[in-house]
C-alpha cells in the first residue's frame, strides 16, 4: 500500500536538493510532483506522489 504520509514543501526541497524558485518554475511547466494545497495556504506533497515523480525522472534519464 502506498504511503499516505504528507511532506512539507521544505522537506521535499531538501530531498530533491532544489530551491523554492526552481521548484515553482518546474511546477509551472507541469513537471513537479502533485501538490495538495491546505486551507491555510500551506503546501503538502504525498510521499507516494514524490516517489512516483522520482521514478518518472529515472525513466526520463534512461
Amino acid at each position: 500500500m502506498p504511503s499516505s504520509k504528507k511532506l512539507k514543501l521544505a522537506e521535499v526541497l531538501a530531498e530533491i536538493d532544489m530551491s523554492r524558485a526552481a521548484f515553482y518554475r518546474m511546477r509551472a511547466r507541469g513537471r513537479a510532483p502533485k501538490i495538495i494545497k491546505l486551507p491555510n495556504g500551506q503546501l503538502r506533497i504525498r510521499r507516494a506522489d514524490l516517489d512516483a515523480w522520482w521514478a518518472d525522472c529515472e525513466q526520463d534519464a534512461a
